[in-house]
């Protein structure tokens, strides 16, 4: 494959498992949790690092998971105890993400890690960075990671889904039921933080903070079925990151940049004219009731 292919492959394996993802996290309105999430796992990467002395491999999952797990505790702790869901969020995210800074900045050295390369990525890099895969040959490391990543996202979505579907629109009900919605929540939360740890190296954080929230967001304006609206979000990730990529090309600029802001033109065109939440349709409807 061409050096451009990996890396349009590489971000549409992002918009993919961010897309499934990010609907489950609108539906049950915690999309600020992918925010704190996608800068406090950097938190967890530079710790499992300072462990291990290493930049790849399964430990980086681990930290990232345990920090998104942490987040999620102490959110929950705080507003628990009287302080607001999204001063929580606030408090939690900016607080673990500065102390991932500090240590970036005291800690980490000449190591190929910092707050740049946290916040933008270095998607241009990932085609030169390959492994050996049996009867497939050299492939990008990033690839094998988002693709692993994609196939356990969507296992767990499929295998779980009537209960992801009921956790999310009606928890009281799930718990009535039998359903372990806490345990659920905290499967869910880790999902959240292995997806982002995947995509985090290649595209930074802006990046997976726009794919986790803007295409479910868009795929939310044109449906009301959560099968249809699972499609649309991973579809309207991969366009992002394709469009994107071009938008960069032409305009000779950040990619991953790019790619959010495509996310962000995709849901322009869906406020303005999906069918049913759309300006135009909420504008002509009135008008051809009232002819």
């Amino acid at each position: 494959m061409s050096y451009t292919g990996w890396i349009l492959l590489t971000a549409s394996l992002v918009g993919l498992s961010c897309g499934f993802i990010g609907v489950l996290l609108i539906l049950r309105r915690m999309a600020m949790m992918a925010d704190a999430i996608s800068h406090t796992v950097l938190l967890g990467i530079v710790t499992a690092f300072l462990v291990t002395r290493e930049l790849s491999g399964i430990h980086m999952l681990i930290g990232a998971i345990i920090a998104g797990l942490l987040t999620t505790v102490l959110v929950q702790w705080f507003h628990e105890r009287g302080v607001q869901q999204e001063a929580s969020i606030g408090v939690v995210f900016t607080s673990l993400f500065a102390i991932g800074v500090v240590l970036i900045a005291t800690q980490v050295g000449n190591a190929h890690l910092d707050v740049k390369h946290t916040l933008m990525g270095e998607i241009t890099f990932i085609p030169w960075e390959k492994t050996h895969i049996p009867w497939i040959g050299e492939v990008p490391e990033a690839v094998v990671m988002l693709s692993a990543v994609l196939l356990v996202v969507m296992i767990a979505i499929l295998a779980f889904y009537k209960e992801w579907k009921i956790t999310s629109f009606d928890p009281a009900l799930a718990a009535s039921l039998g359903i372990p919605v806490v345990l659920m929540h905290y499967v869910f939360m880790s999902l959240v933080s292995v997806t982002t740890v995947a995509a985090f190296d290649a595209v930074g954080a802006i990046m997976v903070v726009a794919m986790l929230i803007t295409p479910a967001a868009a795929a939310y304006l044109w449906t009301d079925r959560l099968g249809i609206m699972l499609v649309l979000s991973g579809l309207f990730g991969v366009i992002s990151a394709i469009l994107g990529y071009y938008i960069a090309a032409w305009l000779d600029t950040s990619i991953s940049g790019s790619m959010a802001f495509a996310t962000g033109l995709i849901f322009m065109i869906s406020f303005i004219g999906s069918p049913k939440h759309g300006v135009v349709a909420k504008w002509i409807r009135p008008q051809m009731l009232s002819s």
